[in-house]
């Protein structure tokens, strides 16, 4: 798993074969196939891991933040924006080599999605949204924006602050959910 969640990240789920994560391990092909179907099935169980930890440390801030929509938007970002760039291979793994992979990954990417939208729904539930507004797709289009953000502080040349990334996803949140 160790190996895997570096070669993954880097040099990336496509390039990286089992010949090569076996090596990296110092274990053989067959105790690797003991463990694991193939490296789809690797990519599924660090994705997985990633998320249900993202999910923990999210859950705690919005548990702990003040009880406003604006004190829960903060604490929720910024609680998620630090966790998953605090090691640049979980925010490969879970923004962009989940992607890559192409369908290996597509149903775990929707459950993990599907969390953090059951998340920002709970945690917006007690304020209310624009008139006739669905709070299950808004909390899709603002975890869909923050997607996005942390895939540009991964991919662009001029890194975005992290203090950055947190302002924008907050102004982006507090908007489409009616707050500050």
């Amino acid at each position: 798993m160790t190996a895997a969640y570096t070669l993954y990240a880097k040099p990336g789920f496509t390039a990286t074969t089992i010949e090569r994560l076996c090596s990296e391990a110092r274990i053989s092909n067959r105790a690797f196939y003991e463990c694991f179907g193939g490296r789809e099935e690797l990519l599924q169980a660090l994705h997985e891991r990633c998320v249900e930890e993202s999910l923990s440390v999210v859950a705690k801030a919005l548990e702990e933040a003040p009880n406003t929509l604006d004190g829960r938007v903060k604490a929720g970002i910024r609680a998620y924006i630090e966790f998953t760039t605090a090691d640049w291979r979980r925010a490969r793994i879970m923004h962009v080599e989940v992607r890559r992979s192409g369908d290996v990954l597509t149903l775990s990417r929707q459950r993990a999605v599907a969390a953090f939208a059951r998340l920002v729904e709970e945690a917006s539930a007690d304020f209310p949204l624009g008139t006739g507004m669905n709070r299950r797709l808004v909390a899709l289009g603002v975890i869909g924006a923050l997607q996005e953000l942390l895939i540009e502080w991964l991919l662009s040349e001029d890194q975005p602050d992290i203090d950055e990334l947190v302002t924008v996803a907050v102004h982006i949140f507090n908007r489409s959910l009616g707050a500050g």
